[in-house]
This record gives C-alpha cells, sequence and structure tokens, in this order.
C-alpha cells in the first residue's frame, strides 16, 4: 500500500484565502492542514462558529486562554484590538506577568479580571484539562459582558455517553486519577497538560447547570472550508 495522501481545494474560514486542504494521515483532526495559514479542522470550525455568530468580532474585547501559536489565536491577535491572552504557569501567582516570558498568568478556576469586561472569551482544547471545570465555567460567565459568549473547543469524546471524571484532586491535593493517565500538547510546559475530564455531548447541560449560561454544541461537516474530522465540536455558551 503506497503513502497515505488526501486533497481538497476550499476557502479556509480563517486565512479566508483559497487553498488546498491536505493530509498525509488519516486522523484529520491533527493532519488535515491549510496550505494558507497551516490551520486544522477545531480551529477552521471555531473560527466558523465565531464569525456567524459575531460578525462584528474585530471589534469586540476579546480574551483567550492558553493560545496555540496559529490558526485562530494569530488571526484574533492581528485583526482585533480588543484582543488578550493569558496562559497558567503554576510559579506564577494570577495577574502576574511570567518573569521570563513577558505573559501574563490566569487561572480559569479564580480569574483576576473585573466582573462584565469581555464580549468573547476564547479556549482551545483547555476544558479538558480543568480539575474543577465547574469554577472555570462560572468565573468565564462571570467576566463576560451579557450578550457575550465562550466559544470553545474540547474534544467530546464519550459523545452521547455521560461525560466522566478521569482525574481530580483529593482533599490534601493529591491527584487521584479513574483512568489511565493520559496527556496532550501544553504550549507552554513541555510535560504536556493532564486530561481531566472525558465530555460527551452533555456539557451543555453541565455548563447551564453550573453557570447558568445556555449553551450549545455546534457540529460541522463542510470540506469545502476544510473542517471534517472526528472531535471537532464548538460548544458556545451565551451570557444573557
Amino acid at each position: 500500500m503506497g503513502d497515505f495522501r488526501f486533497s481538497h481545494g476550499g476557502t479556509c474560514p480563517i486565512c479566508e484565502r483559497d487553498v488546498e486542504f491536505t493530509a498525509k494521515f488519516t486522523w484529520f483532526r491533527d493532519h488535515l492542514l491549510c496550505s494558507g495559514c497551516g490551520s486544522i479542522p477545531r480551529e477552521r470550525a471555531l473560527m466558523r462558529v465565531i464569525a456567524e455568530h459575531y460578525p462584528d468580532y474585530r471589534k469586540l474585547v476579546v480574551h483567550e486562554s492558553s493560545p496555540c501559536g496559529r490558526g485562530v489565536s494569530t488571526k484574533l491577535a492581528r485583526e482585533c484590538p480588543g484582543y488578550s491572552y493569558s496562559h497558567y504557569f503554576e510559579n506564577v501567582p494570577p495577574g502576574e506577568r511570567h518573569p521570563e516570558r513577558g505573559e501574563r498568568c490566569e487561572n480559569l478556576e479564580s480569574l483576576t479580571f473585573a466582573d462584565n469586561t469581555f464580549d468573547l472569551f476564547i479556549t482551545q482544547d483547555v476544558m479538558e484539562h480543568i480539575f474543577h471545570p465547574e469554577k472555570a465555567f462560572r468565573e468565564i460567565a462571570r467576566v463576560l459582558r451579557p450578550g457575550g459568549a465562550h466559544i470553545f473547543t474540547a474534544p467530546l469524546v464519550n459523545k452521547a455517553k455521560p461525560s466522566e471524571r478521569r482525574a481530580e484532586l483529593s482533599p490534601a491535593g493529591d491527584i487521584v486519577h479513574h483512568f489511565e493517565p493520559e496527556y496532550h500538547g501544553n504550549p507552554v510546559d513541555p510535560k504536556g497538560s493532564l486530561v481531566t475530564m472525558n465530555w460527551g455531548y452533555d456539557i451543555a447541560a453541565h455548563i447551564y447547570e453550573t453557570a447558568k449560561t445556555p449553551s450549545v454544541v455546534f457540529q460541522i461537516d463542510d470540506l469545502d472550508a476544510g473542517i471534517r474530522a472526528e472531535y471537532i465540536e464548538v460548544v458556545a455558551s451565551f451570557k444573557r
């Protein structure tokens, strides 16, 4: 059998150009790349939801937690004057800057921002790494302005099955694993990030129960926009 190669022409929702979407591996989620900006399917799906629901996003006050350095992150940083971002650093107090990197530290479970600060809050594959996601959803809702939204990606690996907690903290602060530990890449930590949740489609109900923000799970399949792969759902939680 020869080497796998897939190619399809279309228009990228991120770089907004006519491009080729190509992959050398069958796992499109990480490997169906845009020839213009190098983005992957979940990033293009995220941009589609942002642009369709907030077409004036360039004029909005936007914060992104843990940007990945390509795709939506670089587009928003380049085109939105009101864009800011933060990472989580274990040894840096929230609200302060990393001494070497100069980047702001924020803990999603306890944000230092004032109420009603942002129009949009963006996270990309972050919410499956939070030990107390209910706190994070409440905090994000708190810092959103009425009419704003938390728009994010997270692999909904459990699909129609109930969401499951993979790992949690004991009262003493030790990690208790309920499954074999799994780690994903982390833009600021080569050790990676522990996966704490196996989310399913019930994530929308979970968010509403904890943060009272109505949420929608978007499932998009549009090969002409390079949006085709497993686990590329986009969730939008709207603050009334």
